[in-house]
């Protein structure tokens, strides 16, 4: 993997670890790592996650699931909304609590 897929590795923090595929609706999150565990197939995926915006401390929100089985979502990251397969959003973990520095709206 490249460095800027090792750097997206943050260090697990207290809470329980939660994948933004099962965020629920319109709850603000920050993505807190990358699945560093994926499969060699995901590399690519997790790339591009990356170039889109997903990086550690980017704040998130799932803010619409397709009907009837939830995929894709439709996620923003900053200020910008993209639709994820769920097996995608998988990949990305995020976190309830926001980051030191962070003011919560």
């Amino acid at each position: 993997m490249t460095d800027l897929l090792r750097s997206a590795a943050a260090a697990p923090s207290g809470e329980q670890p939660l994948g933004l595929a099962d965020l629920p609706l319109r709850v603000d999150a920050w993505v807190s790592a990358l699945r560093m565990d994926a499969a060699p197939q995901d590399g690519d995926v997790l790339l591009r996650l990356l170039e889109i915006g997903f990086l550690p401390g980017e704040r998130v929100r799932v803010v619409a699931r397709a009907f009837p089985a939830g995929d894709p979502l439709a996620v923003r990251v900053g200020r910008t909304t993209f639709a994820l397969r769920r097996r995608e959003a998988a990949l990305v973990g995020v976190s309830t609590t926001a980051p030191v520095g962070e003011v919560q709206a």
